[in-house]
């Protein structure tokens, strides 16, 4: 099965990995150290001042010479996973199954637009071509991940030296008034749209969600400062942490708006009834949602060891007439705050408790700020964009470097909610 690990080289996120026997799933968060360099802005890593008399020529050689070793580094896995001749694509295979090699780029595959290619490529249509595309990579030794819309993923610029099983498990049955079943690859917007203009209410939100059903009931995927009822209040935060020595507090008279503890409405998980997946070992099972237990952006799921895919959900939903005006002024709003017309992987940290992550980074001086083709959005800054020609680093940079000013600036850590897929491990 596969597992998560955390990479202090890439070192930011939450990273999807594989073993050769399963998919990646969701772990723990790395944490990178991220100082403030003198003179130099903020780097990543330690940096010490150079004596310019004794050592800085000896310095600048070893920084050349470490620079050309990565390049090669990278060059050289950049091939492999290209002519990699490990696991031979098959001529055949079953559940007519057309397996891609080495051609299917990633940033086809994500929102950000980034990513490099993958070893092997397959796109499945229902549960039984997933179940085979599994023992397939079983078969080969080969680790593979599954993936949607790739709405809430961050692909290596390396791309994935295994097999990617693209979900494409797109239908929708409705067999009572307000019973949805869903394919997992079904797009979510789309199923918030149309329950709601046939009179039910529970997935207004999901209008504004780029996604799939599967994804947004794996990642628990609301839309917080949206669809819960907004409250402008006076925002105080006079304690950050047990020590504020050197910490800036936040202007008590500030204006804000924030989420009132008894004002939340249903995220995703609220409007399930059912679940559908397949494991690792191609068992197919029916989950009951009162089984389950979810939290903020969270599902049980992204601990289930034999969990290979969600393959369907079937929604509950009630009658409502007022379902369609509150999601009008949701995708109103939403329009307004959010930078939907560029490349995005929607909020790439996730709220800390009693705190807003775009609030946190914005305050910290971030709103605009660009590291090579990635900017954090003028418009909300929880939104990381693609402004143009982005690679992985500069991603990763710039999430690194917004976590470590939050946190100097407020004592606050910021946990990613998007998902870093390493190309290898």
């Amino acid at each position: 099965m596969g597992r998560i690990n955390s990479d202090l080289r890439g070192g930011l996120i939450n990273e999807i990995k594989g073993d050769g026997e399963g998919m990646g799933v969701l772990g723990d968060m790395a944490h990178s150290e991220l100082k403030k360099g003198e003179g130099r802005g903020w780097l990543l890593g330690c940096s010490k001042k150079c004596d310019a008399t004794n050592t800085g020529m000896s310095s600048i050689v070893f920084s050349l010479f470490s620079v050309a070793l990565k390049f090669i580094s990278y060059s050289l896995n950049f091939f492999r996973i290209i002519f990699n001749n490990n696991t031979p694509a098959p001529s055949y295979s079953p559940n007519k199954l057309r397996f891609i090699r080495g051609e299917k780029l990633l940033s086809d595959l994500s929102t950000w637009g980034i990513g490099g290619p993958c070893n092997h490529f397959v796109q499945i249509f229902d549960h039984h071509q997933l179940a085979a595309a599994i023992r397939y990579c079983h078969e080969q030794r080969m680790r593979y991940i599954v993936v949607g819309k790739g709405s809430n993923c961050l692909f290596d610029d390396l791309g994935f030296d295994g097999c990617v099983i693209q979900n494409s498990i797109v239908f929708l049955e409705k067999f009572e008034p307000g019973h949805y079943r869903a394919g997992s690859g079904y797009p979510v917007n789309r199923l918030g749209v149309q329950s709601v203009n046939e009179g039910f209410t529970g997935l207004e939100f999901a209008a504004g969600i780029p996604g799939t059903v599967g994804g947004a009931v794996y990642m628990n995927a609301g839309a917080n400062d949206q669809i819960v009822k907004l409250i402008d209040v006076h925002l105080s935060i006079e304690k950050l942490s047990s020590n504020t020595n050197g910490l800036e507090i936040l202007n008590t008279e500030s204006r804000g708006c924030i989420a009132h503890p008894t004002a939340l409405l249903s995220e995703t998980a609220a409007a399930v009834e059912s679940i559908e997946i397949v494991t690792t070992k191609g068992e197919y099972k029916t989950i009951k949602r009162s089984d389950l237990s979810f939290g903020y952006r969270s599902s049980p799921f992204q601990d289930m060891n034999d969990l290979a895919a969600i393959t369907a959900v079937t929604f509950q939903l009630k009658a409502s007439q007022s379902a369609k005006k509150r999601q009008q002024e949701y995708l109103k709003r939403r329009k307004i705050t959010q930078p939907v017309a560029e490349r995005s992987a929607g909020s790439v940290f996730r709220n800390p408790p009693g705190f807003s992550a775009a609030q946190l980074v914005e305050r910290a001086g971030l709103k605009g700020f660009k590291v090579g083709g990635t900017m954090i959005s003028e418009k909300h800054a929880n939104f990381f964009v693609n402004s143009g020609g982005a690679t992985s680093r500069d991603m990763l940079e710039l999430i690194g470097l917004a976590k470590e000013a939050v946190y100097q600036r407020f004592g606050v850590r910021l946990k990613e909610e998007i998902l870093y897929v390493h190309p290898y491990l």
